[in-house]
């Protein structure tokens, strides 16, 4: 009996999928009925929940940005927009918000409320919803966002139906940006409270969309929210679309030939047995494909990295070359970021030669003033500097790494052989390394960091030394760089982003680190689509969609 790897029936379903699709198979006449339908897969095999409390991944919050509101949003270009909200203030000392919420927004129609017909969003909603998520009993992945952050007693206070409060108990100007969050989204007492954990399965919001049928791991139907306020700019009602059905298939190759087979409308990135044949070197779709579907690009807030456990108290520490901030140094100089985007990114991404916090995010240094460009020459001349010639003495040290990113990471162990470094690379699950990561038992690791919120604090909050792992996987402790965290978060944005550039740059030089790329989200569409949009975050956004 002949046995073929993964990877090589992976290979083949792509390339029949191709034969197929350049057949002029794959678009098969559009029904009116299926005009109204916008139709994507989630990869993960299933929705966990649509309860905003419990957000803590992408299809989570896919499905429920969908069904809820926030009180703010962040549109495809980081900008702050109103959404329940309609303006807000903050008092001089920072630690005093006001939100002025819509009195035009009605929940969606559900059992629970009289009648059954969906009654009028007030400020007291937004203030249950944001105590539901800091309630110990709710045990929400999001309190988070709020403990150590908002004042001890009464951090949410209603001062009228359409005002509320929140008190911090320091200054914290991402805060607005936190709000923007799928866990902030708002809802009501009754239903929540009726259904308790099961609220997860009955959610009820002032969305856009609303649950009409869940068979979980294999399909979900949302139906428009016929009393949804929001209107686009020449008064039309949102949603344009009838309804949304959602496909749970857990494997990216054959969601993707089921695109080209035009049954999906959308695709978020891309398996790597397509990945070739379907897109240029530079990230660009060939010429076969330009006219038969849609990829849109867009900044990504994530940053790809190596980083290095900075604990020298640690034991397994101990001989470690990565000890020297030198050795770090040189690592950086000594790997080809450019290389690792093209040859195995299809040239995804953007080259990491400045600091952690990613292209496209406010604080960062687009002026490449600070950080690595690929220079072994460099590198050979710090750890000479270092006390190790050539490499010569110096230890080895092991890099952790999933199996999806062995074929880079061995390629950066080959490039660092060739200026005298020696590592080798041992494959992991993703959540194992993560523990040995958060427990310090981990010397090197190959991981991401991907923003909760459109502010560059999320990225500096990995290097803060007063915080735990996570954030703070590598330990790195600065007292200067601390300081600066702490007088950016009451400061107008102009000066904030000048600390944070200042703050990025500061542990840059010190190389906790090795930034690879930023990333870059790929959406693929049947040319058919229009109206959609996403933001950075990679929270799309279906009110607009239309299907020609």
């Amino acid at each position: 009996m002949l046995h073929f790897s993964n990877k090589y029936i992976q290979s083949l379903i792509a390339l029949i999928a191709i034969a197929v699709f350049l057949q002029g198979c794959t678009s098969p006449d559009k029904t009116e009925s299926d005009k109204r339908i916008f139709r994507l897969n989630i990869a993960s095999g299933t929705v966990e929940s649509i309860d905003p409390a419990f957000a803590k991944n992408l299809y989570n919050m896919w499905a429920d940005h969908m069904v809820y509101n926030t009180l703010v949003e962040t549109d495809e270009h980081l900008h702050l927009v109103p959404s329940l909200a309609t303006h807000w203030d903050v008092s001089a000392d920072g630690l005093i918000y006001l939100f002025y919420i819509r009195n035009d927004v009605f929940f969606q129609d559900a059992p629970e409320f009289t009648n059954g017909k969906g009654r009028r969003m007030t400020a007291t909603d937004v203030v249950y919803s944001f105590n539901r998520i800091i309630d110990p009993a709710t045990a929400s992945s999001g309190s988070w966002i709020f403990n150590d952050r908002v004042a001890e007693k009464e951090p949410f206070t209603v001062i009228n139906d359409t005002t509320i409060q929140i008190k911090l108990r320091a200054p914290f100007r991402p805060l607005t940006e936190i709000l923007t969050m799928p866990y902030c989204s708002i809802v009501p007492k009754e239903v929540a409270e009726h259904w308790g954990k099961d609220f997860a399965r009955h959610p009820c919001g002032t969305g856009p969309f609303q649950l009409h049928y869940w068979d979980e791991s294999n399909t979900m139907v949302l139906h428009k929210n016929p009393h949804y306020w929001e209107k686009d700019s020449t008064g039309i009602q949102l949603p344009y679309t009838e309804a949304v059905q959602i496909s749970f298939t857990d494997s990216k190759a054959t969601e993707f030939f089921l695109f080209l087979q035009g049954k999906l409308d959308f695709v978020n990135g891309i398996d790597g047995s397509f990945k070739d044949l379907v897109l240029n070197k530079d990230g660009s779709v060939k010429k076969e494909y330009a006219t038969k579907l849609q990829l849109q690009k867009g900044t990504y807030l994530n940053t790809e990295y190596i980083g290095f456990l900075l604990d020298t108290n640690n034991a397994i520490m101990a001989g470690m070359p990565t000890r020297n901030m030198l050795v770090r140094q040189a690592i950086n100089y000594a790997i080809d970021k450019k290389k690792i985007v093209m040859y195995f990114r299809n040239g995804i991404g953007q080259a990491a030669s400045s600091g952690f916090i990613p292209a496209g995010m406010p604080g960062y240094d687009s002026t490449h003033s600070f950080g690595y460009s690929y220079d072994p020459k460099r590198s050979l001349e710090l750890l000479e500097k270092a006390g190790y010639p050539n490499g010569k003495g110096l230890g080895t040290f092991t890099i952790l790494c999933p199996d999806n990113w062995s074929d880079a990471v061995n390629f950066i162990v080959t490039e660092l052989q060739d200026v005298g470094i020696k590592a080798k690379v041992e494959i992991i699950q993703r959540n194992i390394e993560l523990q040995q990561m958060s427990r310090s038992q981990a010397v090197a690791f190959r991981s991401q960091w991907i923003a909760d919120y459109p502010d560059a604090e999320t990225f500096l909050s990995f290097f803060n030394g007063r915080f735990p792992a996570p954030p703070n996987y590598t330990r790195y402790n600065n007292a200067t760089y601390n300081k600066w965290y702490d007088e950016s978060m009451n400061a107008p944005d102009t000066l904030r982003w000048q600390l944070y550039r200042r703050m990025d740059s500061l542990v840059t030089s010190q190389a906790p680190l090795i930034p690879l790329f930023y990333d870059e989200m790929l959406h693929f569409l049947q040319p058919n689509i229009s109206g959609f949009r996403s933001n950075p975050m990679n929270l799309i956004d279906l009110k607009r969609v239309r299907k020609n």
